[in-house]
């Protein structure tokens, strides 16, 4: 317990630095993950935009990144991180891998969830005229947006999952805390403080998209 004290700050310092992380990759990944997902629905046969090759190119990519373990993607990508951000290991590094995996995990919810946007209600406002671009902006998404909370909720909780593998390329983040001060040095009530402070933040988020979710669904 005396070590626990010693160590808030840095446990205070690991909080803020998961919560920029999974920020970063739900902001960017969130948007990235939504252009893809609604590509997929409306290119897909029968949708309002319908185009094969479109369609068979976006499905092969998130069915080829989207099963890969975090822990292997952190490698696979590291060139590439690099690249782009200008460094393999630390921050960046992880942010752009976070990003990377959630933008394919949440392009698969978002379809998923705007299939259950009734057709009919597509197709009415075809028949009024309404161009794809319109149908997506006022009906697509604003019908399927409670489903569309609810998976994002989920995606939230899975990019926090992810984010514990930071410490393999040198940043932080609670789940590097927890192996770093807590399971490397047998000391259970350091593990224990970061799986709480973890479960605490799943709770609210999961809360709060049910909260949001549920007004949603009312409408």
């Amino acid at each position: 317990m005396d070590r626990l004290i010693q160590l808030l700050p840095k446990l205070a310092d690991a909080v803020l630095e998961t919560l920029l992380y999974v920020g970063f990759a739900m902001l960017l990944g969130g948007i990235i993950g939504l252009a893809i997902g609604v590509l997929l629905t409306t290119t897909r046969q029968g949708g309002i935009l319908q185009h094969r090759a479109t369609y068979w190119v976006l499905n092969f990519l998130v069915n080829f990144f989207r099963p890969i373990p975090f822990v292997i993607l952190i490698g696979a990508l590291q060139p590439l991180a690099r690249l782009i951000t200008g460094k393999g290991i630390g921050g960046p590094a992880i942010v752009f891998t976070l990003v990377f995996a959630a933008s394919f995990g949440i392009a698969r919810l978002v379809e998923q969830n705007l299939l259950t946007v009734p057709p009919g209600q597509i197709e009415a406002a075809r028949a009024m005229g309404a161009s794809p671009l319109r149908i997506i902006g006022t009906v697509l998404i604003p019908e399927g947006l409670g489903p569309l909370v609810l998976g994002y909720t989920f995606a939230f909780i899975a990019v926090v999952d992810m984010s514990a593998m930071a410490g393999v390329i040198g940043a932080g983040g609670l789940g590097n805390f927890a192996l770093q001060y807590g399971w490397r040095q047998a000391n259970p009530w350091v593990t224990w403080s970061a799986v709480i402070v973890i479960v605490v933040l799943v709770q609210l988020v999961q809360l709060l998209g049910n909260t949001v979710a549920r007004r949603l669904l009312r409408r």
